[in-house]
């Protein structure tokens, strides 16, 4: 199983699956795991990708 997070690049849409109350975010970066979110609803917020497996959201 590859890991989802390591294919997330600026630009993309994202939510975060314990937190659905943050809404769609836009992956800013992803430097050696670490991936910074802007969320509709939360900011921007920096995601230990080892720990949380975020998930690509539909644009629509």
């Amino acid at each position: 199983m590859s890991d989802i997070n390591a294919i997330l690049e600026p630009g993309m849409l994202v939510r975060h699956p314990d937190r659905p109350d943050w809404g769609i975010g836009q992956v800013q970066s992803n430097i050696g795991g670490k991936i910074t979110v802007n969320f509709r609803d939360e900011g921007k917020v920096v995601i230990d990708g080892s720990y949380i497996k975020l998930v690509i959201s539909d644009p629509a």
